[in-house]
């Protein structure tokens, strides 16, 4: 919806997973010397404050980002991630947050490219002011990123990963993504799909994991994180998942020494648990 600012929920706990694993999913890209562009559905700003404007209404990077920050124990999937972070904060004070797009800049070389997409007014003009040192390397698109990425497929490397993480405030967007990302396929077989979803109490949301295993046989990566007991009044997020086509052989097994550790470090109650769902090529 038109009305949703990801900047309420930057550095939360489902950013947290979100983007550690797409810090480790662009890291495995670049073991290769050839190129490869990474395509963002839903781009948002790209870049948010924690310390003023919309992120310090509901401060939920403490949730997250925030739990992290100080930990001199991490695992390595959460190191790198932190490390990430921490590059946008010379001072070493917590006060900014990267977007899905600003670390994949982070990550990217000189021979990668991206391409993003964002349809809300006022936050596509705060992503074009954030990468509007980028040149050719990053376009940006004000529009549909459902709709827009078929244009994109395949792209030229036939390398890319394709993050794919709407707001699903309205509904239909769990029905658009399933399609956005079986389309994708037949166009892009061996692209890498990574599909970001929210775990509320919306009969959607709790079906739609098992849709996205029917889209493809085998070679696909499910994880979860759950931080706590579903809220009462049927509203809020409590947690979160991420379900990866042709994922990297080594994640499975990443995530594995990393999700019980995020648990601890990030459950709320007895209900935290996480999961972890394989079917391998």
């Amino acid at each position: 919806m038109l009305s949703y600012r990801h900047a309420f929920h930057a550095g939360n706990h489902a950013d947290v997973l979100k983007h550690a694993i797409v810090v480790q999913l662009l890291r495995y890209l670049e073991q290769k010397d050839k190129s490869y562009w990474y395509i963002d559905t839903h781009a948002g700003a790209g870049v948010y404050s924690l310390k003023e404007g919309y992120a310090t209404k509901t401060a939920e990077f403490e949730t997250g980002i925030g739990k992290l920050w100080a930990r001199q124990d991490l695992p390595p999937v959460l190191a790198e991630y932190v490390n990430e972070v921490a590059a946008l904060n010379a001072d070493g004070q917590l006060r900014y947050y990267p977007g899905s797009p600003y670390l994949a800049w982070r990550l990217m070389r000189e021979q990668d490219r991206m391409r993003l997409f964002e349809m809300h007014s006022t936050e596509i003009d705060v992503l074009r002011h954030n990468f509007r040192d980028a040149g050719r390397r990053a376009l940006l698109y004000s529009g549909d990123g459902f709709e827009g990425i078929k244009a994109l497929l395949p792209p030229p490397p036939r390398r890319a990963l394709v993050l794919i993480d709407p707001s699903y405030e309205d509904k239909r967007d769990y029905h658009r993504a399933l399609v956005c990302v079986e389309e994708s396929l037949r166009r892009f077989a061996n692209g890498t799909y990574a599909v970001w979803y929210p775990q509320v109490t919306r009969l959607e949301s709790q079906r739609f994991p098992d849709q996205l295993k029917r889209l493809q046989e085998r070679n696909w990566l499910h994880v979860s994180l759950t931080i706590g007991k579903p809220p009462t009044d049927g509203f809020g997020l409590f947690g979160s998942g991420m379900f990866i086509l042709n994922p990297p052989y080594t994640l499975a097994k990443a995530m594995k020494e990393t999700l019980p550790w995020l648990v601890d470090a990030l459950g709320l109650d007895a209900a935290a648990q996480f999961k972890i769902e394989h079917r391998g090529d």
